[in-house]
Parts: structure tokens; sequence; C-alpha cells
């Protein structure tokens, strides 16, 4: 959230591509008319990413904010014209599928989509061949169609937004080079150009590929590697001959060849992701006067290589026969914008206040994004959930240019590959490891990565365990990244006792005089307790949004320890904090172990002096002691619904703790457990994952978290919205909940992100699920119209509706005996 300096903040947007023309548009809508657009090129086609954009919007995505800004972005562009054109060609998209895995990639878009709320449906090879009849059918299993998508001419969309914004006081500079950044305090004040400076309370870049180097001068990293994407156009085709418009045929992907078409009148536009990556160096990019003078036709259009587009130019001929009878009539290699994980780089930097980033974002998203950045400018929260996008994600680790480079790169490799949800990158690792590492490895840890952690998920050391176990089959796809370890490793710790490496969780310190009373305004729960005290409570915005949960555990009268998130709730707290108040994340220099199980108190007990007795360490409590050589922070938590411990300690000591544990558990038959397992009896439990379960588009009362909320508890923020919201309800329920589904067959399993159909309709979306190997049933949450108890309803899965049962929460020991014993 950013203080607004003036009555009419003075806004320069760096780059009028599109995501620039776009968001003075939305920002002067919005009021804010002191806006001016700076750009290096000449307007309206300035030379970069937007300037030879293929235009392709196809809406549905995985990621249901992306999903959401391309929903936008067909909306708004939809209602633009410039002289009687468009700004948007309805025609549609089409996936094909030429392999059973494509299609069955297909079966689960066509879920996202039903969950997003896009249209689309799975068609056959002859519906596809009507819809694009240049494609050999008999190569081709079916296809899935969105009768929405289609093209976007941002260039023409770049036009009717920069005369909207203009209109109502904005102004558009073209040959305006930057040159630097000034600030104060701080605060950035002015952007330097080659023909002046201009004065700003907020400064945004959007300069594309560009961004990196508009992000040193600064001071701010931009996480982003520009790429080189090949893109070609045939010569004229008879087939095409006499064609009245641009396009008519929906826009086409071959995934399974990394290839997308499109038809610029009676030739077809050609896309390819299947080369080798081209990483293209920001500081390297010509400006445009310059990419001119050296044969280029814009800074963002490299020469095509031709040795890079040969295989592709095979597969396009496979796929369309009409296409062996000519040849490229042009083509060349442009340059567009990756980061580490695929998604967009919004927000604010805390460390210059007002200068915020609008990068990476392509055509597709970009009405999308630039909605939400303006709104989070204007209002201080965006009407949709960014925590995938926002600029402050990223761990530490994560943003060295290697791994920047190296990870922007595989994005490219990975636009078009069938990836699932729990597929772990493969370079660079490992990168963060625990101090228990090598204890894992010798155990057969498998390891998938998260944050850049290496996070065990099972143990093959415990596969002796699975012998005896009803553990039902799985398909091939929710087989993957799992094994029935997993349902061992959970076994073992509802009966016995487990270790798991918490580590990866993010530990920060509160200290100073003012500790308390900023924790007591920054979060919904009453945290003036004793030292000793755990309280699990909620980061919200001030429209009751869930940021985020915690667990903050007051060890001494100004000092705290936090159990947060992510990086962004470092960021959140940071940018909060009074001046007697000082915030450190420790992660990086602690660990964690959870010991978790029925004979958690047997394994620890003997191991200090202290009473670890229920009556003398009581839930949600904590303690500073010792366990053998190795000085620890107890705190009695469990996310897994058993007795137990999380036990801290400093990094260096963290081995020693391990095989401290481990050899006082030998007798007690202590296994190591991973993730998977975690996962499972989580759910079980009905324990939420911010970011996954819940976000800042949901409220406390209906995530069902609303027990983390003291209402009579003075002034914190977001509790207004959160009176108004009870005084509307009334004491009714709220109108939408998270949900908690059994599947009533068994053996079915989802994965999450699946649609759920009440009497017939989408109704709703899963958010997580796992097989809960106690309750010998999956588990599903997901959020859904208030259901009562009972109701059945279905989850679409690979295109087959899965029967499901509204639950009682928690599933799992409701009366909460074994975690309080």
């Amino acid at each position: 959230m950013s203080s607004t300096p003036a009555t009419h903040p003075r806004v320069v947007v760096i780059g009028a591509g599109i995501v620039g023309c776009s968001l003075a548009d939305e920002l002067t809508a919005r009021g804010w008319t002191d806006v001016t657009v700076l750009e290096q090129g000449p307007l309206p086609a300035p030379g970069g990413s937007t300037s030879h954009a293929p235009g392709l919007v196809f809406q549905t995505s995985p990621s249901k904010t992306l999903t959401a800004f391309a929903r936008y972005t067909v909306e708004k562009f939809n209602s633009l014209e410039v002289d009687g054109v468009s700004c948007f060609n309805p025609v549609g998209g089409l996936e094909l599928a030429t392999t059973p895995q494509r299609l069955a990639d297909l079966h689960r878009k066509a879920g996202y989509a039903a969950s997003w709320g896009i249209r689309g449906e799975i068609v056959s090879a002859a519906r596809c061949k009507e819809l694009w009849p240049l494609i050999d059918e008999t190569s081709v299993l079916g296809g899935f169609h969105t009768p929405d998508d289609g093209l976007a001419r941002a260039l023409l969309a770049s036009r009717a937004q920069m005369a909207r914004a203009i209109g109502r006081g904005a102004r558009f500079l073209d040959r305006h080079t930057v040159t630097g950044i000034e600030q104060e305090d701080g605060r950035v004040t002015a952007v330097v150009t080659d023909r002046g400076s201009f004065p700003a309370d907020h400064v945004v870049s959007a300069a594309g590929f560009w961004g990196p180097v508009i992000g040193r001068m600064a001071g701010v990293d931009v996480p982003l590697q520009p790429l080189a994407h090949q893109y070609a156009k045939t010569e004229q085709l008879p087939e095409l001959a006499g064609s009245q418009t641009e396009a008519s045929k929906p826009i086409l992907r071959f995934q399974d060849r990394d290839l997308y078409f499109r038809e610029h009148h009676d030739r077809i536009g050609i896309g390819s992701y299947a080369h080798k990556p081209l990483p293209v160096d920001p500081f390297g990019i010509l400006p445009y006067d310059e990419a001119r003078a050296n044969d280029m036709e814009m800074p963002s259009s490299y020469p095509f290589t031709e040795e890079d587009w040969a295989p592709s130019w095979d597969d396009c001929r496979w796929l369309m026969p009409a296409l062996r009878e000519t040849e490229i009539e042009e083509g060349f290699n442009g340059v567009f914008s990756f980061t580490p994980d695929g998604m967009p780089v919004l927000g604010e930097s805390r460390k210059l206040r007002g200068f915020w980033l609008a990068e990476a974002v392509w055509v597709t998203h970009s009405a999308g994004v630039a909605k939400a950045v303006a709104e989070w400018m204007v209002d201080g929260r965006a009407s949709i959930d960014l925590h995938e996008c926002d600029l402050t994600r990223f761990e530490e680790a994560q943003r060295s240019p290697s791994y920047i480079r190296e990870r922007g790169s595989q994005q490219f490799v990975e636009v078009y590959d069938v990836l699932h949800p729990l597929q772990p990158m493969e370079r660079p690792r490992p990168l963060r490891v625990s101090p228990f590492y090598v204890r894992q490895q010798e155990l057969g840890a498998v390891f998938l990565e998260g944050g850049g952690w290496e996070r065990p998920h099972w143990y093959e050391a415990n596969a002796p365990l699975v012998d005896g176990l009803q553990v039902p089959e799985r398909d091939a796809w929710s087989a993957r990244y799992w094994s029935p370890i997993a349902a061992a490793e959970a076994k073992a710790t509802r009966e016995k006792v487990a270790l798991y490496d918490m580590t990866p969780l993010r530990r920060l310190e509160v200290t100073g005089p003012g500790a308390l009373g900023f924790l007591q305004r920054m979060t919904s729960n009453n945290l003036r307790k004793k030292p000793g005290a755990v309280t699990y409570t909620l980061l919200l915005d001030e429209t009751g949004g869930v940021r985020s949960d915690l667990t903050v555990a007051r060890l001494a009268p100004d000092r705290f320890q936090v159990g947060a998130n992510s990086p962004t709730d470092l960021d959140w707290l940071s940018r909060h904090a009074p001046d007697d108040v000082q915030i450190r994340d420790i992660t990086s220099g602690t660990c964690c172990i959870g010991v978790w199980g029925p004979l958690a108190r047997d394994l620890v007990q003997p191991l200090t002096r202290d009473d670890f007795s229920h009556e003398g360490f009581g839930y949600f409590r904590a303690k500073e002691t010792c366990l053998g050589h190795v000085p620890v922070t107890a705190m009695r938590l469990s996310y897994v619904g058993e007795l137990g411990w999380e036990l801290y300690t400093t990094a260096d000591l963290g081995l020693r703790l391990w095989d401290t544990l481990w050899e006082a558990g030998r007798r007690h038959g202590v296994i190591a457990a991973g993730r998977s397992a975690f996962n499972s009896l989580r759910l079980e439990k009905g324990y939420r994952a911010w970011g996954t379960d819940m976000t800042d588009e949901h409220n406390p009362f209906e995530a069902g978290v609303g027990f983390a909320v003291r209402m009579d508890k003075d002034g914190f923020v977001g509790q207004e919205a959160l009176q108004r919201t009870l005084d509307g309800l009334a004491g009714a329920e709220p109108a939408r909940r998270l949900t908690p589904l059994l599947l009533d067959d068994p053996a079915a399993v989802v994965l999450g992100k699946e649609p759920v159909y009440v009497d017939g309709a989408p109704a709703g979306y899963v958010t997580s699920a796992s097989y809960g190997y106690t309750l010998g049933r999956c588990v599903a949450y997901a959020w859904l119209p208030a259901l009562a108890t009972g109701t059945g309803v279905h989850i679409e899965y690979f295109g087959e509706k899965v029967p499901a049962t509204v639950a009682d929460e928690p599933l799992f020991d409701p009366k909460m005996t074994r975690i309080r014993r």
C-alpha cells in the first residue's frame, strides 16, 4: 500500500506499449489525471513487444488470476474501436491434441475454464476440421474450443486507450529516453530523460523487456529475462485467396509441437516455441533509431534464424498439407519477457516508495493487469488476488541474474509443455537445503522444490511400511510425484511418531518497545498475552481480505517469533512498522523439526529437564529449553492433528538436533515423513493453506477462520470492514464458504482447481485436495455457495463427473482429544 503524497498525484508511466497505454486509461478513469507517459520510440508503434505481438488471447490458464486478467482484456478491447475497427476480433480459440497426453491436458484445461467462468468445450477431430479446414484431421484426436477467445489488435487498442487518457488530461511524449530516476528520503521524486526532467509522486515502469534497465536506475531489481521468439508468415495460400477479413478462423495452438497459428488475410502467421531459448541482454537492446540504423525493423525484432525454424516448418506441413506447396515469405525473432515463474511482476517497491512495476505482461493480460495496478495505486488494493504476481514474492536466492536467466529460459521451453501441478523445476538444484539434508538423502528422500528449497515428499526408507496397507491404485496423472509410502508415513504419524522438516516455513523476529502494539494493530487476534503464548492470527487488508495467516509466539515482553507464509508478509509488515519496531527474517539462520504423533511426548520428554506434560506445557504454548545439547524454542503446535511440537534451533545445530531426536526415537519406532503425508493429515483436520485455500479475495468468516478474529480488540487493520460484513450478515451464514467435500468413491482422487457442479451447473472450484488415509476417502476443499451437510455435488476430473458429499469439519478428531493430551 502506498500513501498518496498529493491530492492530485503526479504519475509518470515509463513505456507507451499496450501496458502503459492501458494503465494511463485506467488511472485517468479513476480521477488520477496528472499522468505523463514517456516513450523512447515513436508513437503509436514505439518498437517494443506490443509493436510485433501477434495478438493471440487465450483466456484459460491454470492461474485464476491470469484468467481474470485475460477476461477483462477481452471485455475491454471488445468495447474499443479506432476508425470503426474493433480492437478485438472474437474468432475464438482452438487447441489441438495429437497425443493422448495432450488430449488429457485439454480436458484439464476445460476444467480450468469451467472453474474460472470461461466458455469452452472439448470437441472431436471432425469439429476441429470444420473450424480449421486446412488441418489434417486424421492426425488429430480432439480439441478444446473457446468461442470467446480471439485476436487483440494491440496497436489499435493502444491508440484507443491513449486517446481516452489524453481526453481526460494525460499526455504522451515520444522520443523521450529515460536516463535516470531521482529520489529523496527513499521516495521517488522525478524521472530524468534526454529531453528534461518530469517531477513525479509515482513512477510506473511499464517498459517491457527494458524493465531491468529502468529498474537499475531506480535501484530496484526487476526479475525478468527477455527472450527471442520466432514468428513467420507464409506466402499467399490459394485456400485463403479472396479473404475479405484479417482472420475468420479461431486462433490455433498445436502445442504438441510448440506451435501456434493465426490468419493474416490470405497468409498464415506461425509462432514457434520449439527452438532453443534465445536469451537477450536487456542492457544490450538498441534504442529505436539505432536499431533502424542497423537494418532492424524495430528494437524488439531480431533477424530470423532459419536453422532454428526448419524443424518447426516440417511440423507445420505435417499438420497442414496445404503448406507443403508454399514457403515462408518473411519472419523475425521477436523479443518479449519471461520471469522465473512465468508470472507478471507487479507492485510498489519498498526500496523506493512510489516506484511501481508493471512488467513481464503479455498482450493477453495487458488491460487486466493495468486495471489491477490502477486499483492498487488509487485504492490501496486490487479487486482480485495478486499474490502470484507481487514483485516481493521471490526469495533472495531467486533474484540472482544467473537464476533469472536460467529459470526465465526454462519458462520459455515449458510454455506449451504438459506440466503437473507438483512438477518441480530441474535446475538450478539443489539451491537451498535444510541442515538435515544429508540425513534425508541417507533415508532416500524424494525431493520436490518450493521457494528454492529441497522439500522431502516421502522417504524410500519407509517403503517396507507399505506392506499390508490397503492403498487404492491411482490413475497415471495423480500417481505422478506421489507414492503409497505417503500413506505409510501418515499412518505412522497417527499411530507412533514422525519427524517433519519444517525449515522452509518463513520465520520472522519482531522486537522492540512497540512490537506488541504493532502486531496487535496489524493482526486480527488478541496477542496481548503473557510470554510463552502462541496465537494463530490473520493479516488482513483494509477490506477485511485475508492477506496471510500467521502463528505468533510471544517469547519475551518485546520479542515475538512470527511464522509467516512468504516474502510478501515481510514486505507488508515492514512497510507499516514504526521506528521502535525491528523486523528480521531469521529463516535462513534457523531450522525447524515437527515432532508429531501419539508418542511425541515419550520421545521428547527424556531429552529435557523441563516439564513437557500437558499440564506443564499446554497447547499453543512456547518454551525456550534444551533437548540434549541443543538449545531450542519449542512450540506446542500441530498442523497434522496429533500431539507434538515444532522445535526450532539455529542452523549450525540443526543436524545435531535431528540426530538427537532420531536416536531418542528409535525405541518408539520414529520415522521421517514428508510433505505428501503432511498435506493429507492437515486436510483431514481442515487446516487452511494461505494462497491456495484462501487469499485476500476472501474474508475470514467465509474462509472458516473467523475464530482467529477478535472483534472486541481495539483498532486492527480490516476491523471496520469486517464489522460491516457482520452487520450485513445479521447472524446468517456467508453466501459462499470454503467447503469440505469427501469423494464418495474410496478409490477416487482429485488434485485441485477442478470445477465443482451443483445441480448440474458449475458452482465453484476445488482449492486443496489430498487422499485422507485415515478417513479412507479423498478430501477436497472447495469454494462453493453455502450448502447443507450431506449435499451431493460432482467434481469434474478429466471430463468425468466424480460424486462427492459436503461434510462437517473437522473431518478427523473433532473434539481435538489427540492434540490436547
